[in-house]
């Protein structure tokens, strides 16, 4: 069965955060091991959840957890030990009861190193079960901040 590609848009709403990578995130070449840059998407989930009032733990008061269903990484540069990262997330808007986010990934010479997505889906925290109907609280909030 082929399932339909996720339909989205854009928003204006992004956050921008700067790492230095550290030895251990290197393999025995000194490269970035191609692992670490899902940590780094979450890096910038992270930093982006806290910009916007959309953390996991602003989004588990409102008694859900959000696990990831879907990643997908596109690595177009190396990147080495030492060098500095900027993390680009940006929040895209769907009809469905997701969380979708893009992340662009840039080195000090402000080239594109990786590109990437993650999907996250809504989960009652009381018994698990996955809400179909995005909650009232993730409503409110993209009204408040997408209609400004």
């Amino acid at each position: 069965m082929i399932k339909p590609k996720e339909t989205y848009k854009p928003t204006n709403l992004t956050e921008s955060l700067i790492i230095t990578v550290r030895f251990s995130e290197t393999d025995p070449l000194g490269i970035v091991w191609h692992g670490n840059y899902i940590k780094y998407f979450e890096d910038g989930r992270e930093a982006f959840g806290k910009k916007y009032g959309i953390s996991y733990l602003d989004v588990e008061q409102y008694g859900y957890a959000t696990p990831i269903i879907k990643t997908v990484c596109e690595h177009k540069k190396m990147v080495r030990y030492g060098e500095q990262l900027l993390i680009v997330t940006q929040y895209m808007a769907t009809a469905a009861a997701k969380l979708i986010f893009q992340y662009n990934i840039y080195n000090q010479a402000n080239e594109l190193v990786c590109t990437g997505e993650s999907i996250q889906v809504f989960t009652s925290l009381e018994d698990h079960t996955l809400s179909f109907y995005k909650p009232d609280f993730l409503i409110k909030w993209e009204k408040r901040l997408l209609l400004n």
